[in-house]
């Protein structure tokens, strides 16, 4: 990395549990290819003056996690189709004073559907009501899957997601079933939550597919308890790293090839 000079670009991530993960995976490319930025993760106190400081100091980009996903779309001053379409950002850019947000979680997870060969003839049982939640759903939605469930306590932003998608809203998991699971909650996240297994054995034993967006660790208690039933699994790593790589190109106009994502991948959690 060079040295921190005047010109250098600065881009940053919002997230409430911020990792090293997106820090170190910029970063090395950063340093792997010449390039005058760097990459900082921040846990904002106040998300208005956060984004605000983006448009004034001026910062080149911004990745958004949870909870701030939706917290900023009234912050910013255009939405590109990406977000629009899910009213959901996870990424800002900064184009001399003029914000635009985009969401390159939905691209990452309609890739990993197709990579993985996950059946849109399946069901789908669905945990978390979130603005990633609503990226996800989307990817289901637009790769043709229509057998959605949508688990969620809050039934206010649980029934409006399913609704929207045109999937069921159920408050808990009980007896239900379904051939593909997905946790899109904090359950399982290093922190509080790391313990908890999102769905049950019985749960992920007539599962073909078991998906778990929690990137940190990428071996959350959900996927281990996949891995040990024989159940094939998507992991949230996957989808941090086909995200991040999509905001290293709107931030620096760079393309990775898959061989600089996977070696960046591997280097962010090493």
């Amino acid at each position: 990395m060079p040295i921190l000079n005047k010109d250098m670009q600065l881009c940053v991530s919002f997230a409430a549990r911020p990792s090293n993960i997106g820090t170190r995976f910029h970063n090395y490319l950063y340093d792997e290819l010449g390039l005058n930025y760097v990459y900082k993760a921040f846990a904002p106190v106040d998300i208005e003056q956060a984004v605000a400081g983006v448009r004034g100091l001026p910062i080149r980009g911004a990745s958004v996690s949870m909870p701030f996903k939706e917290a900023v779309i009234p912050l910013v001053d255009r939405m590109h189709a990406s977000a629009t379409a899910i009213d959901s950002v996870n990424t800002i850019v900064n184009d001399d004073g003029v914000l635009t947000a985009y969401n390159t979680d939905y691209l990452a997870v309609a890739a990993l559907l197709r990579t993985h060969e996950v059946d849109p003839s399946a069901s789908v049982l669905l945990r978390g009501s979130g603005g990633m939640a609503k990226a996800v759903l989307a990817a289901f939605a637009g790769a043709g899957f229509r057998d959605l469930t949508v688990v969620a306590r809050n039934e206010t932003t649980g029934r409006a997601l399913a609704e929207q998608y045109g999937a069921t809203w159920i408050a808990e998991v009980g007896d239900r079933r379904a051939r593909v699971l997905v946790n899109v909650t904090p359950l399982g996240m290093q922190g509080p939550d790391a313990d908890v297994q999102s769905f049950t054995d019985a749960t992920i034993a007539e599962a073909a597919t078991v998906f778990d967006v929690v990137a940190l660790p990428a071996e959350t208690p959900l996927i281990a308890a996949a891995r040990a039933a024989g159940v094939p699994v998507i992991t949230g790593a996957e989808v941090i790293a086909l995200q991040a790589a999509e905001q290293f190109a709107l931030y620096t106009g760079v393309r990775l090839t898959p061989d600089q994502v996977r070696r960046a991948s591997e280097f962010s959690r090493s």
